[in-house]
């Protein structure tokens, strides 16, 4: 291997959400597969410094790293994929861009130049872009430039892509371009155009794409990709066909069908081979091929959008290949659960799942929820907001204190069992100030997290500011809930257990940020397989 660093752009044309994110990790996997350390970043256009902010119906769930940045959820199939932790360094947003100029600019960095786009964002970018690389940790940077060719938020980001090409030089970075063919059903034939005008659209900003990626419900025949290759500027061997897939799984190996590794590893002027891809294909095998089926239920406020709990989602599919089960996930709207219709929404379940989110919409529906399927002994996971919920239920029905809320919701409740944390009493601004990023559990023997984890000490990461409130653990406790893990530094809870349940477990982190192929969660893996048990018991 060369000592310098690769670099590829992984730009997109015409619509948005073609699919960049899986083909940059799809490729990513590919290239580890033969070797090369690969990393991959985002690049997002938006003016936010974070999607931290962001409903989630505006952008799909926000991921979050070990450090504690607040990112795209394209962060997550990267990580799914490589099995590799990003970082801050991985996503960055034209908010964060601006922000850093600025500051330079207050204290007088540019000795009193006027500061423009060109060079002095572009410069921030190309720094941002190539951080990764100067680290000496990667073989190979993937840069995926988010929105579409043509935007004018991502002019910046095009320009940054010109100058860093021309200052890597021949061999050292390349440009692939994501586009859509589509098939006219009354014509009944594929339509280049759309192609042609997004590959002229991004030579008018001076780069030309090496690679083009060609998004298709149908097989591309041969004298397509001649025409395009004609009128692309693009070799024909570098036309690569990205056909609609059963799940998102299977595109490495569609890709690799396409050669699209032997074509970048050619135009990088580096060694391919054939990739190691055995423990991929042995979970795609156990993931297509169940022996078993369950459905479990999920129960949320954004379940429309199902980029809204992605990370959740995806780690059923590796929880559920990790036992050959098909799992189902059926999504509930806590908004409309009520005492009248929850068995009816419910009963058939094989376990529920009540998900993270923020404020007071739909909080009863889920807390109604908690209580039939403690109730009923159906097994049931909580996330964040969930474990906080199957407190606030406990506390209501079991111990009597009828007002018992989360500050959250009920900033006067008499008893505040959830309560914010008293260094995030005093924060008055909302972006990038929960807690964050992975902090340290210290897991109790006897409990069925330990027998999850193996372990007593583990890390998982975080997204709240409320927390249980320990002035009444021992009141809890003794009525028969169980806190189980906490933070052996701030003493605060972290999961909680009902014993008297076959499977009832409440944690204040996020584990679905953790899951990937090569690694499912053990405690999705564990409450997939309590699922499967009870729903043979049915």
């Amino acid at each position: 291997m060369t000592p310098e660093t690769k670099y590829i752009f992984v730009t997109g044309g015409v619509t948005s959400s073609l699919g960049k994110g899986i083909i940059a990790a799809s490729l990513a996997k590919l290239l580890q597969a033969q070797g090369y350390r690969t990393t991959i970043q985002k690049l997002d256009p938006y003016i936010n410094v974070d999607p931290g902010t962001l409903n989630p119906y505006e952008h799909g769930e926000c991921y979050v790293t070990d450090d504690g940045a607040e990112t795209d959820l394209d962060l997550g199939h990267y990580e799914r994929f490589l099995n590799v932790p990003t970082s801050q360094a991985n996503n960055v947003t034209t908010g964060r861009i601006y922000q850093s100029v600025i500051n330079r600019e207050r204290k007088g960095e540019f000795l009193g130049k006027t500061v423009q786009v060109i060079p002095h964002i572009t410069d921030e970018i190309k720094n941002r872009i190539q951080i990764l690389g100067n680290s000496g940790d990667y073989d190979i940077v993937i840069t995926e430039i988010g929105g579409t060719v043509g935007d004018i938020e991502s002019l910046p980001y095009i320009e940054a892509v010109r100058q860093l090409k021309w200052d890597l030089g021949d061999n050292n970075a390349l440009v692939i371009h994501l586009t859509l063919i589509p098939y006219l059903t009354a014509a009944g034939e594929l339509k280049t155009k759309p192609t042609q005008h997004s590959v002229k659209t991004l030579m008018e900003s001076g780069v030309q794409a090496d690679i083009l990626v060609c998004r298709t419900e149908h097989e591309l025949p041969s004298d397509l990709k001649r025409k395009l290759a004609l009128f692309c500027n693009v070799r024909e061997e570098a036309i690569i066909q990205s056909i609609d897939a059963s799940t998102i799984y299977d595109v490495p190996n569609l890709m690799l069908e396409e050669q699209l590794d032997k074509v970048v590893l050619k135009k990088l002027a580096l060694h391919s081979d054939v990739p190691d891809l055995t423990r991929w294909n042995q979970f795609l095998k156990r993931h297509k091929n169940p022996k078993s089926e369950i459905t479990i239920g999920l129960i949320g406020k954004y379940v429309e959008l199902q980029d809204s709990y992605k990370s959740i989602l995806e780690s059923f599919i590796h929880a559920g290949a990790e036992n050959e089960v098909k799992v189902n996930v059926e999504s509930v709207h806590s908004e409309y659960l009520n005492e009248d219709n929850i068995k009816m929404k419910l009963s058939h379940l094989d376990g529920v799942l009540v998900a993270p989110g923020f404020g007071e919409r739909g909080i009863e529906g889920k807390i109604d929820a908690i209580r039939f399927v403690r109730e009923n002994n159906i097994p049931f996971l909580g996330i964040c907001l969930g474990m906080q919920m199957a407190v606030i239920e406990f506390c209501r029905n079991v111990l009597g204190l009828e007002d018992a809320n989360s500050t959250e919701m009920n900033p006067k409740t008499k008893h505040p069992v959830i309560d914010i944390m008293e260094d995030q009493k005093s924060i008055t601004e909302m972006g990038g100030t929960m807690r964050l990023g992975a902090w340290d559990c210290h897991i109790e023997k006897d409990s069925i997290a330990y027998k999850v984890y193996q372990s007593q000490d583990i890390k998982e990461r975080h997204r709240h500011r409320y927390e249980f409130n320990s002035n009444y653990k021992d009141q809890i406790e003794a009525a028969g809930l169980k806190a189980t893990g906490y933070n052996p530094e701030t003493k605060l809870v972290e999961i909680i257990e009902n014993p008297a349940h076959p499977w009832f477990v409440g944690v204040q982190y996020h584990p679905e940020y953790k899951s990937t192929v090569a690694n499912p969660h053990p405690l999705f893996v564990a409450f997939v397989k309590a699922s499967l048990k009870h729903s043979n018991k049915k």
